[in-house]
Formats: C-alpha cells, sequence, structure tokens
C-alpha cells in the first residue's frame, strides 16, 4: 500500500511569471543602429551624387554596363569623360583628367591635361625601350655568331633612353688599330642591332669614344676628336646596312677620350666604345629646343685644315 500512495501524489507545476517589461528588451536597440546606418549611407550616397561631374556618371554608368570593358581599357574614375583622352585619376586624388574641378581656370586645366598625357607618354615609351632592350639582348643570345661577344654589348636606361655600347676587347678590337675600318664581327653586330631598331620610331644619337693614347701628330693633327667621329659615322652606315632609316639618326658625335668607360684607367681598351643611344621624346625636344643641331661635332677651322693636310699617324 505503501507504494500505491506514493504513485497518488499529485505532481506540482510551478510557473514564474516574468517581469512586465520583456517586449521592450535589446532587440530595439539593434533596430535603431540599423535604421541610423541606414540614412547615413543614404545621405552619403546623396552627397556623392551631387559632387560628382557628369564625367564620373557616365563612367559608372559604363562600368555596370560593360564593366569587363572598361576593366579592360583601365576605368578609373571619370573613365567615361569623352571631353578628353586623358584618363581619370592621377597623383591628385581631388582630381581627374579632363574634368573641370571648381574654381579651377581653362587655362590650369589645359596645362594639367598636358602634363598628365606627357607622363602617360613617358611611361609607355620607357616600356617600350625596355622591351627594346630585352629584343636586343635575346637576337645576340639566339645568334650562334654574336653569341660570343655578349660581353661586349651593354645596355642600360639613361636619362636620355636606352643605350646601347658596344665595347672593345684587348684581344677583340672592333676598329683596325687608328682607322674607322670596321671588323666584320662588329659589322655583324651593327647590322643586327640595325634590324632590330627598326622596330621603335624612336630617333637615335651615335657617340664614338676612344681610350686616352694620343695619335703622335698630338691634338692639332688628326686625333681622338676625328677618329671617335669617324667610327661613330662608320658604325651609323651599318646600321643603316642593316635596314634602319637614314633619317632616324639625329645626330652623330665623336667624343674622344672625354667620358671614359674606365674612370681609372684612361688608356683601358675598354674606353674605345661605340654608343648608340635610342632617344625618348622628352630627349629629342631638349635637342632641338638647345640647338645642339647647330653644333654637333664643330671643329675648329685651324683643327680642320690641319686635319685635311695631315695623315692620320696612329701611336697605337
Amino acid at each position: 500500500m505503501a507504494g500505491d500512495s506514493k504513485k497518488l501524489q499529485p505532481i506540482i507545476i510551478k510557473k514564474v511569471k516574468k517581469g512586465g517589461h520583456g517586449a521592450h528588451g535589446g532587440a530595439w536597440k539593434i533596430a535603431y543602429a540599423d535604421f541610423v546606418t541606414a540614412m547615413m549611407a543614404f545621405f552619403l550616397l546623396m552627397w556623392l551624387l551631387g559632387s560628382t561631374t557628369e564625367g564620373d556618371k557616365k563612367g559608372l554608368q559604363d562600368y555596370f554596363q560593360s564593366p569587363l570593358k572598361i576593366s579592360l581599357l583601365g576605368g578609373g574614375s571619370g573613365s567615361g569623360d569623352s571631353s578628353s583622352v586623358i584618363r581619370g585619376g592621377g597623383e591628385d586624388i581631388n582630381r581627374a583628367g579632363g574634368q573641370v574641378r571648381r574654381g579651377e581656370t581653362e587655362a590650369e586645366r589645359k596645362t594639367y591635361q598636358l602634363q598628365a598625357l606627357k607622363a602617360n607618354q613617358a611611361q609607355a615609351e620607357k616600356q617600350r625601350l625596355e622591351s627594346l632592350r630585352d629584343r636586343v639582348k635575346e637576337v645576340v643570345s639566339n645568334s650562334p655568331a654574336l653569341a660570343q661577344f655578349k660581353s661586349q654589348i651593354r645596355l642600360d636606361m639613361t636619362r636620355e633612353g636606352l643605350r646601347i655600347q658596344i665595347v672593345d676587347e684587348q684581344n677583340r678590337p672592333m676598329f683596325d688599330s687608328g682607322l674607322d675600318q670596321v671588323k666584320p664581327y662588329m659589322r655583324d653586330i651593327l647590322r643586327a642591332i640595325g634590324s632590330v631598331l627598326t622596330e621603335v620610331p624612336n630617333k637615335l644619337t651615335l657617340e664614338g669614344h676612344t681610350d686616352a693614347l694620343p695619335f703622335s701628330s698630338g691634338v692639332v693633327g688628326y686625333s681622338n676628336w676625328e677618329l671617335s667621329s669617324d667610327r661613330a659615322n662608320a658604325s651609323r652606315r651599318e646600321l643603316i646596312a642593316g635596314g634602319l632609316k637614314d633619317e632616324r639618326v639625329l645626330r652623330v658625335q665623336g667624343l674622344s677620350a672625354s667620358v671614359p668607360f674606365d674612370k681609372q684607367d684612361p688608356r683601358n681598351p675598354v674606353n674605345r666604345r661605340i654608343s648608340i643611344i635610342v632617344m625618348t621624346r622628352e630627349a629629342e625636344e631638349r635637342f632641338y629646343e638647345s640647338g645642339d643641331a647647330l653644333t654637333v661635332n664643330a671643329i675648329p677651322a685651324e683643327a680642320a685644315e690641319a686635319a685635311a693636310s695631315s695623315p692620320p699617324v696612329p701611336a697605337r
């Protein structure tokens, strides 16, 4: 019976009533924060639309209509600005090429456009010259006849443009001693380079260099100045034989031993070299603006007369 009495005991369930503020918990704070964020984003969007130029709006429209095309063209702010050939963007984040900023005059806008255009041209030209440098290396390396002379060909980028230097070696001279007659292997190198240079439109400067070893006739007669000029001109002829057009050569000059390759030893054979400079557009403009075309290779009259009457007598 004791077991039956335990089974008949009633089950008591206690219900605890919560406070009357359950419907006003922290959820409203999250909803309010979302609302404020949405309003802030809305007003920011309205402000951006109000301060955006028509070019920017057109660029955004074009992007969403054809995003792949805009991304391939470079895109950027103002990519839809059809009034300018310059893409938007630049170093100044407050403006974009081809668009007028408030308070900006027409002259200032054109000046900025010109600067941006030159910067873009310079960058494109630098890439083209670097590709040309790699192309010259490839041609020399892949040619069985020229690969052995690879150590005599030096390439570097300078302020004037891509410089291709062909330097002399003691056991492998580029010219006959004291003369401007090109050695057969030097002829092959120059003609191969001339063929590669036809791939770019840039103007060229040719420079002849000698070592500091003087001629027995001294500086009055035929000297290193005339020799370096003659060797530069002989190199020009070989480049043209390789396919280069003559009008591409802007300047041919002899620098004698005034710019040694080895400054510690002016008589080092490596100082005897030919430099071919593929000029940048900026270097070409400086050439014309400075009037260098009227003064290149100017030789005093008395020196010219002495050179005409004195045959070359090399001391080498």
